[in-house]
């Protein structure tokens, strides 16, 4: 898997993401400790609204970023948005009111989803051959999950020596390093712009119509579903199952998300060798089925009196979750690129970024609303049902023929036009 670093191109950029990916675990640290001394008691509502503002500036900035990214040299995109991520990270210590924290975050995370579709749609064009995307593919995946356990580590190592206003100096550093990376890698030149008709809303749309266009795609946004229903259990609901199911103190939350993340990078160590053998399909749908079961399982054992169950059996359900949703995920990439026109994938990468966090963006308050209301159980069995039918629709709509894997091309560069 490593062999790939050899291009440098690609170690640049890929230093370039784990340097940003370190950077933004700080400041998720930082910005939890800096609401509560704005907040106290209220610091939940003003992350929760946070994250919400997060998910919209996704949903809503990539695929204005899709449209326009042939308009702008793709070094002078990424470098862009890696400074601005850097300036508001450096301004973020110096807010005195929570509407400040608003607009800043919108504003990083603007930056981010200008940034992230970009970057996943260079890496394919440095990477042509499919084995050396596909060690890519799981590297990325690697990068988040370990990136998940290494910040919150070493932002607790260096509070122990300065005050959390200093995080969001390493969070600045980590962005302005990722953008001196991607200044000194030679970036590939992007394919012509495909002809389109109509306006900003055309062009805006074209990466979401390749989308619909292509029934591959549409299975793979109903599995980004599958995975974010899933997803949601652990993110919103694991300090409750931790400590209100299990009556485990508050480290062992970490301990359980930890579980989860060494699903996730098994799981990415594994694909390369089995995306090999068995086909993006097999290995996809087979994954997905396998989120319901795991939730179903979370359902029976939160319905047992609280403090009983098995605590290394709810470790091993969240470490399957994360085991199965990276075996979901990972693969993505090579299904889009396979998928769309070169010209196309800034688009493709948009759309489905911006798609994708739309599902996280309906999953979320449905887990949290849940859980408030009807209980774990009842959150993991509609959770369960909403992954179980995304993963059936996926099943219903990606063909099952071997067509050759670029004949989809020219169905969705006409959808375009």
């Amino acid at each position: 898997m490593l062999s790939v670093l050899r291009n440098r191109t690609y170690r640049h950029l890929f230093t370039a993401q784990v340097v940003a990916l370190l950077g933004t675990g700080l400041a998720t640290v930082a910005l939890g400790l800096l609401a509560y001394d704005m907040a106290g008691g209220h610091a939940s509502a003003v992350l929760g609204t946070a994250l919400a503002i997060k998910m919209v500036a996704y949903v809503g900035v990539a695929p204005l970023v899709g449209a326009f990214a042939h308009r702008v040299p793709r070094r002078a995109l990424l470098v862009a948005s890696d400074l601005l991520r850097a300036g508001v990270a450096l301004t973020l210590p110096f807010v005195a009111q929570v509407w400040q924290v608003y607009v800043l975050i919108f504003l990083l995370q603007a930056a981010s989803a200008a940034f992230t579709p970009v970057f996943q749609a260079t890496v394919p064009e440095v990477l042509p051959a499919e084995r050396d995307y596909t060690h890519a593919l799981s590297m990325s995946r690697l990068a988040y999950d370990l990136e998940s356990l290494l910040s919150p580590a070493l932002a607790a190592l260096l509070l122990t020596a300065v005050s959390y206003h200093w995080l969001f100096a390493g969070t600045t550093l980590g962005f302005l390093a990722s953008a001196a990376l991607v200044v000194s890698a030679v970036l590939p030149r992007p394919a012509p712009e495909p002809a389109r008709t109509g306006g900003a809303y055309a062009k805006a749309a074209s990466g979401t119509r390749l989308f619909w266009a292509e029934p591959r795609l549409r299975a793979l946004l109903a599995l980004d579903l599958a995975v974010a229903a899933a997803g949601a259990m652990v993110f919103v609901n694991t300090v409750v199952v931790v400590r209100g199911h299990f009556h485990e103190s508050a480290g062992a939350v970490s301990l359980a998300l930890g579980a989860y993340g060494a699903g996730s990078i098994a799981a990415a160590l594994w694909l390369p060798r089995l995306l090999s053998r068995a086909s993006d399909r097999a290995v996809m749908l087979r994954a997905a089925y396998a989120l319901p079961g795991v939730l179903v399982a979370v359902a029976l054992a939160t319905l047992a009196p609280a403090g009983s169950g098995s605590w290394a059996g709810m470790l091993v359900t969240w470490a399957a979750i994360g085991a199965a949703s990276s075996a979901v995920l990972t693969p993505g990439g090579r299904l889009i690129r396979r998928c769309t026109p070169a010209a196309e994938l800034p688009a493709a990468f948009a759309a489905q970024f911006s798609l994708s966090h739309g599902c996280w963006l309906l999953t979320y308050p449905l887990a949290g609303w849940l859980a408030a209301g009807a209980g774990v159980p009842v959150t993991a069995g509609v959770l369960g049902v909403v992954s179980l039918a995304a993963a059936a629709a996926a099943t219903a709509v990606w063909p099952r023929e071997r067509a050759p894997e670029r004949a989809a091309v020219h169905r969705a560069t006409v959808s375009v036009r």
